[in-house]
């Protein structure tokens, strides 16, 4: 009987299972989705809904608090869990990164060499206690911890190079969609034609997939006056939101993307 098995096995304690899910074309839609649903969804709170910066953050803050205590009680990778976490994690990175900026003026090039700095502090505290940052390894408590650790600061890290990039450095929200995107077109061809580094790959991906999804969402909800397709928060929010719960249920369903045992050194 093998341990996938055992693991439905009533009153019985077993080791915890990868807590994450395999890097599969539908993890990379599900995640600029979820990056997507953060960008679209804080400002839906935050200014149609207008409950402002701290109210928004005090809400979606609880209901990350929570939900994450429940991944992190689980033993296995519960899809509709996993997501729900990256989704709300989402939407506090962006919180966090608007807040920064919008309440205390941090300068955007501050706030994405701020957790540019944090994010490699936390990959390099992970590597030295663990060693390895693969997310196949991701079977005991201390390693999840870091991981949604990275996870956050890659979320606010994106927020803030989007914003910089789309407003900042003007270049607009299409085209920083397009830079984004070439961006991570160019780390796909570094992992699968020069064979680099997996787990390096797979973060600079990860990373720059926020950037991307904010880009995008922006472009899709903000007015046409200020560059964007004028779809609204809403509708944007909607429509992401219900694309990633078929996926999420589909896979719940299929079990594809459910990891196996690899080595710690894949990515």
């Amino acid at each position: 009987m093998n341990l996938l098995s055992r693991a439905d096995a009533p009153h019985q304690r077993l080791p915890m299972l990868n807590k994450v899910p395999e890097v599969t074309l539908f993890f990379w839609i599900i995640k600029i989705m979820a990056t997507t649903v953060g960008e679209t969804a804080a400002d839906f709170l935050n200014f149609d809904l207008h409950f402002g910066l701290n109210a928004t953050a005090l809400l979606i803050g609880t209901l990350l608090a929570a939900f994450l205590l429940m991944q992190l009680r689980a033993r296995r990778y519960v899809p509709w869990l996993y997501w729900l976490v990256v989704v709300l994690i989402s939407i506090v990175g962006t919180l966090i990164t608007d807040g920064l900026v919008d309440n205390f003026g941090v300068p955007l090039a501050t706030t994405t060499i701020a957790f540019g700095l944090a994010l490699l502090a936390t990959f390099a505290t992970w590597y030295a206690s663990e060693k390895t940052l693969s997310i196949h390894a991701i079977f005991t408590t201390p390693r999840e911890l870091f991981y949604w650790a990275a996870i956050l600061f890659t979320f606010a890290l994106g927020t803030a190079a989007g914003d910089l990039a789309a407003e900042g450095m003007q270049l607009g929200y299409a085209n920083s969609t397009l830079m984004f995107g070439a961006l991570i077109a160019l780390v796909t061809i570094a992992w699968h034609v020069f064979r680099a580094n997996a787990v390096l790959t797979f973060w600079l991906a990860y990373v720059l997939t926020r950037p991307l999804g904010a880009s995008f969402g922006d472009f899709l909800s903000q007015a046409t006056a200020d560059g964007g397709l004028g779809l609204g928060t809403v509708l944007t929010s909607a429509i992401f939101l219900a694309s990633i719960a078929g996926l999420v249920i589909y896979l719940s369903a299929s079990r594809r993307d459910v990891q196996r045992a690899v080595p710690d050194n894949a990515a």
